[in-house]
């Protein structure tokens, strides 16, 4: 793929996490796919840019947040800013390396980002892939969240590729029928979807792999990558068919951002020429530095896949 622009949409949080002394919480900013945006970085060269829509506030959190992403190298053009609402937050507490959250984001200004019809045809005219999850979706208003996939399929038809990680948080959702819903119309607009097997399992009742492959290639996907935990994966589509059964497994510190590094790995192995077999051996080396450490954003893990 000729480098361009790598659009990711979501909301990005200020986040705490437990530090080593049980007391102590460490302040950062994260978010799914603030996560994935901010591995891609550090992964491709600089002919590739990586960007970042969402929207804050005016507040001091808010300015923390636009001021992360610059000092990342992510371009903040199209964060755009709320005069009535601030940037959520959430917690993770941790238990034998596997994460719970605690959320404060019922108010939060990115449920605004898909307001405007300009500002999104703006933010998508001429980039070359454009990233979301659902829960990129979850936190839209209905009207928003349609307003939102109309303007991806606009894009899509004009050469951008979307990709789209399901992320299931039946929390987020007013129910689950309206969950699965969404989530599958959203992938009937998208190139590659980036499902975890597991969360699948639990709430489409797919009873394995194939299964969900299956599934969303049916809604109207090109290429499915299942994220397995660390298991055996499964790829299939237009861009290929094929089981990954030989990924070396990892005793988790942390599981935060497993899945948006993954997705980070994967692309960045993909749009460098990679197929999918070899993208996907690039996602799990990367995601499976990142949960050997504590928090989402993880230096030393890209610095290790790097050489």
């Amino acid at each position: 793929m000729t480098p361009g622009l790598i659009l990711s949409i979501g909301e990005a949080m200020v986040e705490l996490s437990q530090s080593d002394t049980p007391d102590n919480w460490r302040l950062g900013i994260a978010g799914d796919t603030l996560n994935t945006a901010w591995y891609l970085r550090g992964l491709l060269p600089e002919p590739w840019r990586v960007g970042y829509l969402s929207r804050v506030g005016t507040g001091a959190f808010s300015q923390r947040m636009v001021d992360f992403l610059s000092a990342s190298g992510i371009d903040a053009t199209h964060v755009s800013r709320d005069a009535t609402r601030e940037i959520g937050l959430y917690a993770i507490s941790l238990q034998d390396g596997e994460r719970s959250f605690s959320y404060w984001r019922d108010s939060s200004a990115a449920r605004g980002l898909a307001d405007d019809d300009t500002r999104l045809a703006q933010a998508f005219a001429g980039a070359r892939m454009l990233y979301l999850s659902g829960i990129t979706l979850a936190i839209l208003p209905a009207p928003a969240r349609a307003r939102l996939i109309t303007h991806l399929a606009r894009a899509r038809d004009e050469g951008a590729q979307v990709v789209f990680d399901p992320n299931l948080r039946p929390r987020l959702w007013p129910d689950t029928a309206t969950m699965c819903a969404a989530i599958e119309e959203m992938a009937g607009q998208s190139d590659l979807i980036l499902p975890s097997f597991d969360d699948e399992a639990t709430h489409f009742g797919d009873r394995d792999l194939q299964a969900t492959a299956a599934r969303y290639l049916g809604c109207g996907a090109r290429q499915v990558v299942v994220k397995n935990g660390g298991g055996p994966m499964l790829f299939d589509g237009a861009d290929g068919t094929g089981r990954i059964d030989d990924l070396q497994p990892e005793t988790p510190v942390d599981t935060t951002s497993a899945g948006d590094s993954f997705n980070a790995g994967y692309l960045a192995a993909r749009v460098q020429g990679a197929d999918c077999g070899a993208a996907i051996r690039a996602g799990h080396a990367l995601s499976r530095q990142v949960i050997r450490h504590r928090g989402a954003l993880v230096p030393a893990a890209i610095a290790a896949v790097r050489g």
